[in-house]
Protein backbone atom coordinates (compact mmCIF):
# COMPACT_ATOMS: atom_id res chain seq x y z
CA UNK A 1 0.00 0.00 0.00
CA UNK A 2 2.81 2.38 0.92
CA UNK A 3 4.70 1.78 -2.34
CA UNK A 4 1.48 2.11 -4.31
CA UNK A 5 0.83 5.45 -2.64
CA UNK A 6 4.35 6.68 -3.40
CA UNK A 7 3.99 5.57 -7.02
CA UNK A 8 0.73 7.47 -7.31
CA UNK A 9 2.32 10.54 -5.70
CA UNK A 10 5.22 10.50 -8.18
CA UNK A 11 2.77 10.56 -11.06
CA UNK A 12 1.03 13.71 -9.82
CA UNK A 13 1.69 16.79 -11.92
CA UNK A 14 2.11 18.92 -8.82
CA UNK A 15 5.00 16.83 -7.55
CA UNK A 16 6.70 16.69 -10.95
CA UNK A 17 6.53 20.43 -11.48
CA UNK A 18 7.64 21.17 -7.91
CA UNK A 19 10.65 18.88 -8.28
CA UNK A 20 11.52 20.53 -11.60
CA UNK A 21 11.31 23.98 -9.98
CA UNK A 22 13.54 22.97 -7.06
CA UNK A 23 16.15 21.24 -9.20
CA UNK A 24 16.22 24.15 -11.63
CA UNK A 25 16.77 26.48 -8.69
CA UNK A 26 19.68 24.35 -7.46
CA UNK A 27 21.38 24.66 -10.85
CA UNK A 28 20.52 28.37 -11.08
CA UNK A 29 21.94 29.22 -7.65
CA UNK A 30 25.38 27.99 -8.72
CA UNK A 31 25.15 30.03 -11.93
CA UNK A 32 23.95 33.13 -10.05
CA UNK A 33 26.76 32.78 -7.51
CA UNK A 34 29.28 32.92 -10.34
CA UNK A 35 27.51 35.92 -11.90
CA UNK A 36 26.70 34.20 -15.16
CA UNK A 37 24.29 35.65 -17.73
CA UNK A 38 21.76 32.86 -17.12
CA UNK A 39 21.35 32.69 -13.36
CA UNK A 40 18.76 31.57 -10.82
CA UNK A 41 15.56 32.68 -12.52
CA UNK A 42 16.58 31.69 -16.04
CA UNK A 43 17.61 28.14 -15.17
CA UNK A 44 14.56 27.67 -12.94
CA UNK A 45 12.22 28.89 -15.67
CA UNK A 46 13.87 26.69 -18.30
CA UNK A 47 13.65 23.62 -16.07
CA UNK A 48 10.05 24.34 -15.03
CA UNK A 49 8.96 25.18 -18.57
CA UNK A 50 10.44 21.97 -19.98
CA UNK A 51 8.70 19.96 -17.26
CA UNK A 52 5.37 21.69 -17.91
CA UNK A 53 5.51 21.02 -21.65
CA UNK A 54 6.46 17.37 -21.21
CA UNK A 55 3.83 16.87 -18.50
CA UNK A 56 1.15 18.44 -20.68
CA UNK A 57 2.20 16.36 -23.66
CA UNK A 58 2.11 13.18 -21.57
CA UNK A 59 -1.44 14.00 -20.51
CA UNK A 60 -2.75 14.96 -23.94
CA UNK A 61 -0.62 13.20 -26.53
CA UNK A 62 0.38 10.03 -24.68
CA UNK A 63 2.91 8.05 -26.76
CA UNK A 64 3.36 11.00 -29.15
CA UNK A 65 4.79 13.17 -26.36
CA UNK A 66 8.31 12.39 -27.65
CA UNK A 67 7.65 14.91 -30.42
CA UNK A 68 7.06 17.63 -27.82
CA UNK A 69 10.34 16.71 -26.10
CA UNK A 70 12.14 17.19 -29.42
CA UNK A 71 10.61 20.66 -29.76
CA UNK A 72 11.65 21.51 -26.19
CA UNK A 73 15.25 20.53 -26.99
CA UNK A 74 15.35 22.66 -30.16
CA UNK A 75 13.64 25.60 -28.43
CA UNK A 76 16.15 25.63 -25.59
CA UNK A 77 18.90 25.42 -28.22
CA UNK A 78 17.77 28.78 -29.61
CA UNK A 79 17.65 30.20 -26.09
CA UNK A 80 21.19 28.97 -25.41
CA UNK A 81 22.43 30.53 -28.65
CA UNK A 82 21.47 33.92 -27.23
CA UNK A 83 23.83 33.38 -24.30
CA UNK A 84 26.85 32.83 -26.58
CA UNK A 85 28.84 36.02 -27.20
CA UNK A 86 31.81 36.52 -29.52
CA UNK A 87 34.49 38.42 -27.61
CA UNK A 88 37.31 39.37 -29.99
CA UNK A 89 38.98 36.17 -31.13
CA UNK A 90 37.29 34.13 -28.38
CA UNK A 91 33.77 33.05 -27.53
CA UNK A 92 32.04 33.38 -24.16
CA UNK A 93 28.86 31.77 -22.90
CA UNK A 94 29.27 28.22 -24.21
CA UNK A 95 29.14 26.74 -20.71
CA UNK A 96 26.09 28.87 -19.87
CA UNK A 97 24.30 27.64 -22.98
CA UNK A 98 25.20 24.03 -22.21
CA UNK A 99 23.93 24.44 -18.63
CA UNK A 100 20.61 25.76 -19.92
CA UNK A 101 20.37 22.75 -22.20
CA UNK A 102 21.00 20.40 -19.26
CA UNK A 103 18.46 22.30 -17.13
CA UNK A 104 15.89 21.57 -19.82
CA UNK A 105 16.88 17.88 -19.67
CA UNK A 106 16.31 17.90 -15.90
CA UNK A 107 12.90 19.46 -16.39
CA UNK A 108 11.97 17.02 -19.17
CA UNK A 109 12.84 14.06 -16.94
CA UNK A 110 10.84 15.50 -14.06
CA UNK A 111 7.90 16.27 -16.31
CA UNK A 112 7.91 12.70 -17.61
CA UNK A 113 7.83 11.35 -14.04
CA UNK A 114 11.45 10.14 -14.08
CA UNK A 115 12.29 11.90 -10.83
CA UNK A 116 15.33 9.79 -9.96
CA UNK A 117 16.79 10.51 -13.40
CA UNK A 118 16.16 14.23 -12.86
CA UNK A 119 17.94 14.12 -9.50
CA UNK A 120 20.85 12.18 -10.96
CA UNK A 121 21.29 14.59 -13.90
CA UNK A 122 21.20 17.55 -11.50
CA UNK A 123 23.90 15.96 -9.34
CA UNK A 124 26.08 15.32 -12.39
CA UNK A 125 25.52 18.87 -13.62
CA UNK A 126 26.62 20.32 -10.29
CA UNK A 127 29.70 18.08 -10.25
CA UNK A 128 30.68 19.27 -13.73
CA UNK A 129 30.19 22.98 -12.98
CA UNK A 130 31.81 22.87 -9.53
CA UNK A 131 34.39 20.11 -9.40
CA UNK A 132 35.49 20.11 -13.03
CA UNK A 133 36.28 23.85 -12.92
CA UNK A 134 39.64 23.53 -11.06
CA UNK A 135 40.53 20.54 -13.23
CA UNK A 136 39.82 22.54 -16.38
CA UNK A 137 41.97 25.43 -15.14
CA UNK A 138 44.78 23.05 -14.26
CA UNK A 139 44.72 21.57 -17.78
CA UNK A 140 44.66 25.06 -19.34
CA UNK A 141 47.59 26.15 -17.20
CA UNK A 142 49.66 23.14 -18.15
CA UNK A 143 48.87 23.39 -21.84
CA UNK A 144 49.67 27.13 -21.94
CA UNK A 145 52.92 26.54 -20.07
CA UNK A 146 54.04 23.87 -22.51
CA UNK A 147 53.19 25.72 -25.72
CA UNK A 148 53.36 29.51 -25.57
CA UNK A 149 52.94 31.47 -28.78
CA UNK A 150 55.80 33.93 -29.27
CA UNK A 151 55.60 37.03 -31.43
CA UNK A 152 58.72 38.19 -33.31
CA UNK A 153 58.97 41.54 -35.06
CA UNK A 154 61.17 41.53 -38.12
CA UNK A 155 62.25 44.53 -40.19
CA UNK A 156 64.14 44.89 -43.44
CA UNK A 157 65.27 47.96 -45.38
CA UNK A 158 65.36 47.55 -49.14
CA UNK A 159 65.20 49.46 -52.39
CA UNK A 160 61.71 50.72 -53.17
CA UNK A 161 62.00 49.35 -56.71
CA UNK A 162 62.54 45.83 -55.36
CA UNK A 163 59.97 45.96 -52.56
CA UNK A 164 57.67 43.46 -54.27
CA UNK A 165 60.48 40.95 -54.73
CA UNK A 166 61.59 41.24 -51.08
CA UNK A 167 58.00 40.81 -49.91
CA UNK A 168 57.65 37.69 -52.02
CA UNK A 169 60.90 36.28 -50.68
CA UNK A 170 59.79 36.96 -47.10
CA UNK A 171 56.39 35.31 -47.65
CA UNK A 172 58.04 32.26 -49.18
CA UNK A 173 60.57 31.99 -46.35
CA UNK A 174 57.82 32.14 -43.70
CA UNK A 175 55.68 29.58 -45.54
CA UNK A 176 58.61 27.13 -45.61
CA UNK A 177 58.90 27.22 -41.80
CA UNK A 178 56.56 26.48 -38.87
CA UNK A 179 55.72 30.17 -38.59
CA UNK A 180 52.64 32.34 -39.10
CA UNK A 181 52.80 35.80 -40.66
CA UNK A 182 50.33 37.96 -38.73
CA UNK A 183 51.10 41.33 -40.28
CA UNK A 184 53.24 42.83 -43.03
CA UNK A 185 53.42 46.54 -43.73
CA UNK A 186 55.69 49.03 -45.50
CA UNK A 187 56.77 52.54 -44.51
CA UNK A 188 59.05 55.13 -46.04
CA UNK A 189 62.49 55.78 -44.60
CA UNK A 190 64.53 58.98 -44.33
CA UNK A 191 66.86 57.71 -47.02
CA UNK A 192 65.47 58.39 -50.52
CA UNK A 193 64.75 55.37 -52.68
CA UNK A 194 64.38 52.93 -49.77
CA UNK A 195 61.48 51.51 -47.74
CA UNK A 196 61.26 49.59 -44.50
CA UNK A 197 59.28 46.36 -44.27
CA UNK A 198 57.78 45.45 -40.89
CA UNK A 199 56.65 41.85 -40.35
CA UNK A 200 54.94 40.40 -37.28
CA UNK A 201 55.62 36.67 -37.13
CA UNK A 202 54.11 34.15 -34.70
CA UNK A 203 55.86 30.99 -33.54
CA UNK A 204 54.31 28.22 -31.41
CA UNK A 205 57.51 28.09 -29.33
CA UNK A 206 60.45 30.37 -28.55
CA UNK A 207 62.89 29.66 -31.35
CA UNK A 208 65.07 32.70 -32.17
CA UNK A 209 67.42 30.53 -34.26
CA UNK A 210 64.60 30.00 -36.75
CA UNK A 211 64.03 33.75 -37.09
CA UNK A 212 67.76 34.38 -37.36
CA UNK A 213 67.87 31.94 -40.25
CA UNK A 214 65.03 33.82 -41.94
CA UNK A 215 66.76 37.17 -41.43
CA UNK A 216 70.02 35.76 -42.80
CA UNK A 217 68.16 34.64 -45.92
CA UNK A 218 66.80 38.16 -46.40
CA UNK A 219 70.27 39.71 -45.99
CA UNK A 220 71.51 37.59 -48.88
CA UNK A 221 69.22 39.59 -51.17
CA UNK A 222 71.34 42.36 -52.79
CA UNK A 223 68.46 44.84 -52.61
CA UNK A 224 68.22 44.46 -48.82
CA UNK A 225 70.57 46.88 -47.02
CA UNK A 226 69.67 45.93 -43.45
CA UNK A 227 67.53 43.39 -41.62
CA UNK A 228 66.90 42.47 -38.01
CA UNK A 229 64.34 41.07 -35.62
CA UNK A 230 63.17 41.32 -32.03
CA UNK A 231 60.88 39.53 -29.62
CA UNK A 232 58.19 41.87 -28.39
CA UNK A 233 59.19 45.50 -28.59
CA UNK A 234 62.99 45.03 -28.46
CA UNK A 235 64.95 44.53 -31.65
CA UNK A 236 68.24 42.89 -32.50
CA UNK A 237 70.29 44.18 -35.41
Amino acid sequence: MLFAGIGHLQQSALLRLTVALLLGAVVGIERQWRQRAAGLRTNTLVCLGAAAFVDLASSLAGPNSVTVIAYVVSGVGFLGAGAIIKDGAGIRGLNTAATLWCSAAVGACAGAGELLDALFITALLMIINLLFRPLSRFIDKKSVGSAVDVIYRLHAICSDTHEGEVRERLLTAVAERPLVLRQLRTEDTEEPGTVRLHAEIESSARNPALIEELVHELREDPSVTAAGFGEGSSEVE
